[in-house]
C-alpha cells in the first residue's frame, strides 16, 4: 500500500529535502505545486505520487538535493513501482537523448541513463507519461525562474505533442515569455 500525502512530504522532511531552495521557494512546495498542477491535468493517484517525487534523486540540471538511488526500494514502497520507474527515469535520463525523441511515433522509446550510461528502453504509455510530468514540472517552475530559453523548442515539442491541458498550459505560460533570445545566445544547462 502506498504512503499518504502527510506521510509523503513528512519523507521530504525526514532526507533533509524539505526546505532546500528551488526557484524561488523551497524544493517541497515546488513538488506539491508539480503534484497540484497534475491533479489539474488529470493524472491519476500514480502520476500524482511520481510528480511529488519527480526529481527525488536528482536531475541533470537540479542537484540542491539528490536521494541516493541506493534507496529506490524505500522510495518504491512509498509511491508504487510505476511512479518510482517514472522518477527514476526522469531524474537518470540524459535530457538531450529525451529530447531528440519527442517526435518519434512507435515504441520503443531509447533514453540515455546519466548515471549509468545505459539505454533505458521505455513503452508508449511510460514514454508519453514522463513527457507529461517533466513538462508539468518545467510549466510549475518556469516564470519564477525566468529562464525561458533553456530547452524551450523541446518543450514547446512535449506540450504539442501530448496536446489538450499540456498544450493548453504552455500556451498560456509562455504567453507571458519574451521572444527567444536568436539560437547563438540560448541558455546553458
Amino acid at each position: 500500500m502506498v504512503a499518504s500525502f502527510k506521510e509523503l512530504t513528512a519523507f521530504f522532511k525526514e532526507v533533509g529535502a524539505a526546505d532546500v531552495g528551488h526557484t524561488n521557494k523551497s524544493y517541497l512546495a515546488h513538488c506539491i505545486g508539480v503534484q497540484n498542477d497534475m491533479k489539474k491535468w488529470g493524472g491519476d493517484e500514480e502520476m500524482c505520487r511520481a510528480a511529488l517525487f519527480h526529481s527525488m534523486y536528482g536531475t541533470e540540471l537540479f542537484q540542491d538535493f539528490a536521494l541516493p538511488v541506493a534507496r529506490r526500494d524505500e522510495v518504491r514502497a512509498l509511491i508504487g513501482e510505476r511512479a518510482e520507474y517514472l522518477v527514476y527515469v526522469n531524474c537518470a535520463m540524459l535530457r538531450d537523448t529525451f529530447d531528440a525523441i519527442q517526435q518519434q511515433v512507435d515504441e520503443p522509446y531509447m533514453i540515455k541513463d546519466r548515471l549509468t550510461g545505459e539505454d533505458i528502453e521505455m513503452n508508449k504509455r511510460d514514454f508519453d507519461d514522463l513527457v507529461t510530468m517533466h513538462l508539468c514540472d518545467w510549466l510549475e517552475q518556469v516564470a519564477r525562474w525566468g529562464n525561458w530559453d533553456y530547452r524551450r523548442d523541446a518543450f514547446e515539442r512535449m506540450a504539442r505533442r501530448l496536446g489538450g491541458i499540456a498544450e493548453q498550459r504552455w500556451d498560456e505560460v509562455f504567453s507571458e515569455a519574451p521572444a527567444p533570445a536568436p539560437a547563438s545566445q540560448g541558455a546553458r544547462a
